[in-house]
C-alpha cells in the first residue's frame, strides 16, 4: 500500500503485530453496510464485491476489489465510523485486517502516511464521480470503454497492453450497469472493430486510439 511505504521497519512491525489475516469462503460477507468500522482491510488474494443498499431495497454493485486493494477506507474519514457499503467475497479470498483505531494513531504520528492516504482517497472519489457521470450520462459502450482504459497498465499507447478479466463477467456487467449479454455483445463489437482481442480471461488492447474514437462516437 503506497500510504504505508513511509513507515520504518519498527512502525510497520508494530502495525502488523496488531493485524491478522482472514480467509473468506466464496460468497461470504466480510462486513455489512452501516456496521461499526473496527477494521481496515487489504485484499491479499481473491476478489471482493462492494455493494450499497439502494433506496428500493436492492443492492447496487459499486466495484470489485482485487489483490492489493483496500476495503473500508472511506470509514476512516466518516464521522460515524461505520462502513458505507457491504463487502462480499466472489471466491476464496484472503484479506489483511488492520485495526482502524491503530491506523488512525499511525496517521496522527506519521503526517506523510496520512497525506498519501488522503491523496489516494481523493483519487478513489474522483474515479467514483466519473463512474456516476458515466452511469447517468453515457451509454453502455462508453461505460465499457472507459472501464477498459482505466484498467490499462502503464506503457506506451502504441503497444498492445493487457487487461486481466479476473472477476466473473456477471459482476463486471453489474458494475457497469448492464446485463452480461450486453457486455458480451459490446466486447464482440470492439473485437470486430479491431480495437481489442479477447483471450479467455485476458483482454488485449490492440488500438487505444480506436477505443477512444468508438467511445466518442457512441457517446
Amino acid at each position: 500500500m503506497p500510504w504505508l511505504q513511509g513507515l520504518d521497519d519498527e512502525g510497520l512491525a508494530s502495525l502488523l503485530a496488531d493485524s491478522r489475516v482472514r480467509t473468506l469462503k466464496s460468497r461470504e460477507w466480510l462486513f455489512r453496510q452501516d456496521a461499526p468500522a473496527h477494521w481496515l482491510y487489504i485484499v491479499i488474494s481473491g476478489a471482493v464485491r462492494l455493494v450499497r443498499a439502494a433506496g428500493d431495497g436492492g443492492l447496487a454493485t459499486i466495484r470489485c476489489v482485487e489483490r492489493g486493494g483496500p476495503l473500508g477506507e472511506l470509514s476512516m474519514v466518516a464521522r460515524e465510523g461505520s462502513y458505507l457499503y457491504s463487502a462480499e467475497s466472489l471466491r476464496r479470498t484472503q484479506v489483511l485486517a488492520m485495526p482502524a483505531a491503530r491506523c488512525r494513531e499511525l496517521f496522527d504520528a506519521q503526517p506523510a502516511c496520512r497525506a498519501e492516504f488522503m491523496s489516494r482517497l481523493a483519487l478513489e472519489l474522483t474515479e467514483r464521480l466519473e463512474d456516476l457521470a458515466l452511469l447517468t450520462q453515457a451509454d453502455a459502450m462508453a461505460r465499457l470503454v472507459s472501464y477498459i482504459l482505466r484498467q490499462l497498465p502503464p506503457g506506451r499507447a502504441g503497444d498492445p497492453r493487457v487487461v486481466r478479466l479476473t472477476i466473473p463477467k456477471c459482476w463486471l456487467a453489474a458494475q457497469l450497469a448492464m446485463t452480461p449479454e450486453t457486455l458480451s455483445r459490446l466486447l464482440a463489437r470492439l473485437r470486430e472493430a479491431g480495437a481489442i482481442n479477447v483471450e479467455r480471461h485476458r483482454l488485449v488492447v490492440l488500438d487505444e486510439g480506436k477505443l477512444r474514437d468508438i467511445m466518442l462516437a457512441d457517446d
